[in-house]
């Protein structure tokens, strides 16, 4: 497992397995959001399957599946939401973590300057530079 904090509250990590549940509990998280679909997974390690290891565990779960096609401003929303409503810090994963850094990144646009923004996520180890415009232009608009 391998955990990486943008802010005190939001943290990001590749997949996880049910066996990284209690570990990710001990670290002090409140909360698991899970942004890889299922279509990228074996049902060993799919978002039911951690689901239920996250319950048992006494963990809130969401699942909020993104693709490039589904990295909508509702999504957006809903997972600056997932993370202001949670009771505690948050790990969300994917892939890689990318995609839950980039969802972040999307979301604080308009509430912190944009280069706040990408000096987070590159602290720890996403280069969204790339991402940089997109930001811009949403902190533009006051944020989604």
């Amino acid at each position: 497992m391998d955990i990486r904090q943008i802010t005190p509250r939001y943290s990001v990590s590749p997949q996880i397995s049910p066996e990284d549940i209690a570990a990710i509990k001990a670290a002090g998280f409140s909360a698991v959001i899970c942004n890889r679909p299922d279509e990228e997974v074996a049902s060993s390690i799919s978002a039911e399957v951690l689901a239920k290891a996250a319950q048992a565990e006494g963990l809130a779960f969401h699942i909020l599946p993104l693709t490039h096609q589904t990295m909508t401003p509702e999504n957006v929303k809903r997972q600056r939401d997932l993370i202001a409503g949670a009771e505690g810090p948050v790990l969300a994963y994917c892939a890689s973590g990318t995609r839950s850094s980039v969802v972040w990144s999307l979301g604080q646009a308009g509430h912190q300057p944009v280069a706040d923004i990408l000096q987070a996520t590159a602290a720890a180890g996403y280069d969204l530079a790339g991402l940089r415009p997109e930001l811009v232009a949403i902190e533009g608009q006051g944020g989604l």
